[in-house]
């Protein structure tokens, strides 16, 4: 009995101290891919069987993050942050425990930090995002002069490696003050190598890998239509897989292929098991409204309203049910919605800023510009066009209407491929904006910029990515910023 009890207990001490391994098993490859397909019933179940399958096992442990990350990421509950919020720092620890001499000793503690990085940013805690993303930086960097060999460093270096070649002049010195030093092409390259590689882990992170790339590829390369098509090619799975799913519907929808985007959520799976998030009723008002189906467009923006508990898009969300209301002529109900921008969300976004000015200035938009706008954001030109052809400069009595003309003319005549018109348009727009706090001026430049480098006057592009840079304080300043500095990086082959 004495033997036996003294067994027992040895059987215990050696399975505390035996050292943790990373081991994607079969079971842990399949979990892994269910949860990456945002299918979290299924992708729990087998966390669970891999970690009773082997305790010591930390790649179980790893994969259930990714369901922490996604959960917090898109639903923003702050509940759910205030109990969760620890415990991206819990996991990092545990990889810590870890055999040091394989790659995933600090490609795991990486990935986590910048979930970690990711999330704190959706919750308003800058710095406890910025030192992670340091952090995160840092370590696979290490781990890719350990490791050279390892493909997915490629995926996750490339990526922050592109994302600090996007900061503008005036935040270089915080870069350099965090030890960070980045390059879009150089980034890029690497992030493409791994999304188009038949290496086995490749292979693994598929859906990993597309979704950096493809976010990366739309706004970093500014090649839109190019990522769409990529997502539209056959290699995926857009009905069963409900991530890809949601980046080619948002996508889609930013690409102004508004069709496409509708039909992916609604095509998409609804069997039990996905994570249930209401920022599907989110991209699908837009979508709605971008073809003025008001009413139907109020009712998935009032479904985003009443499950999302997060603070992202809201006012921007409000801002477009009182579009909804104003063009339905029912102004009560507008001015109901333009009232709770002003005391719901946050104005961390540049979208919910811009509500935010909006609903401050208590003006409302000219109806037939408004129409236009949104037709035109939908991809429905010829449409938005024919509103327009109506009108002219001189029919507009308020100058932040003429601005708004002359810029919509130029983005459809852009979507239209026109781009002598679309420029003449442009520059107008830029002259009279210029000195004003509204984004047209900026966005005029940053899209002439575009032009001049879609057709190979890479010099000229540089000028107007310039101009934008330059201007003043503007509604979407950083996120402009951000893309005029691509633009430049792109065009000085940086």
């Amino acid at each position: 009995m004495k033997l036996a009890s003294t067994l027992f207990l040895l059987l215990i001490y050696l399975n505390l101290h035996a050292q943790k391994v990373f081991d994607f098993s079969p079971i842990c490859r399949l979990a892994y891919t269910e949860v990456m397909q945002l299918q979290i019933g299924k992708g729990y179940r087998d966390v669970e069987e891999s970690r009773q399958a082997n305790p010591q096992n930390l790649i179980p442990v790893y994969i259930e993050s990714y369901i922490d990350f996604f959960t917090l990421f898109l639903n923003e509950d702050p509940q759910e942050y205030a109990q969760k919020k620890g415990v991206f720092d819990v996991r990092i620890e545990l990889m810590q425990s870890g055999n040091k001499n394989t790659p995933w000793y600090l490609y795991t503690q990486s990935v986590l930090y910048l979930q970690k990085a990711a999330v704190a940013i959706k919750f308003g805690e800058t710095w406890t995002a910025g030192w992670a993303f340091r952090k995160s930086f840092l370590l696979v960097k290490e781990n890719k002069k350990k490791f050279p060999n390892f493909l997915p460093n490629q995926l996750i270096y490339g990526a922050l490696e592109a994302a600090v070649g996007t900061i503008p002049k005036n935040y270089k010195w915080l870069a350099s003050l965090l030890g960070l030093r980045g390059s879009v092409k150089k980034g890029m390259l690497q992030v493409k190598n791994f999304a188009f590689s038949t290496n086995e882990w490749a292979q693994l992170m598929q859906t990993e890998g597309a979704f950096i790339y493809g976010y990366l590829n739309f706004y970093l390369e500014n090649k839109k239509s190019e990522t769409v098509q990529f997502l539209k090619s056959g290699r995926f799975d857009l009905v069963n897989n409900h991530l890809l799913a949601y980046m080619a519907a948002n996508l889609g929808k930013n690409d102004k292929q508004t069709e496409f985007a509708k039909s992916i959520i609604l095509n998409r799976s609804k069997a039990s098991g996905y994570l249930e998030t209401p920022v599907w009723h989110l991209e699908l008002g837009y979508d709605l409204l971008n073809h003025l189906q008001l009413t139907d467009a109020v009712r998935a923006f009032n479904l985003f309203l009443q499950q999302f508990k997060g603070k992202f898009y809201v006012k921007d969300t409000y801002r477009r049910l009182s579009w909804c209301y104003f063009l339905l002529g029912n102004m009560p109900a507008a001015e109901n919605a333009r009232q709770q921008i002003l005391s719901k969300g946050s104005t961390i976004a540049d979208a919910d800023k811009e509500a935010q000015k909006e609903a401050q200035s208590k003006k409302w938009p000219n109806a037939l510009l408004l129409k236009a706008r949104l037709l035109d954001d939908g991809g429905y030109r010829n449409e938005a066009l024919q509103l327009l052809s109506s009108t002219q400069l001189k029919n507009y009595a308020d100058i932040s209407d003429q601005l708004e003309y002359t810029y919509r003319m130029g983005r459809i005549y852009d979507g239209l491929n026109n781009y002598a018109k679309a420029i003449e348009f442009y520059r107008q727009a830029y002259e009279l904006g210029k000195d004003r706090t509204e984004y047209y001026a900026a966005r005029a430049a940053l899209q002439a910029g575009m032009i001049y480098e879609r057709t190979g006057n890479k010099k000229e592009a540089i000028v107007y990515y310039n101009l934008c840079l330059n201007l003043g304080e503007h509604d979407y300043k950083s996120s402009l910023d951000q893309r005029a500095k691509s633009g430049i990086a792109r065009s000085t082959g940086q």
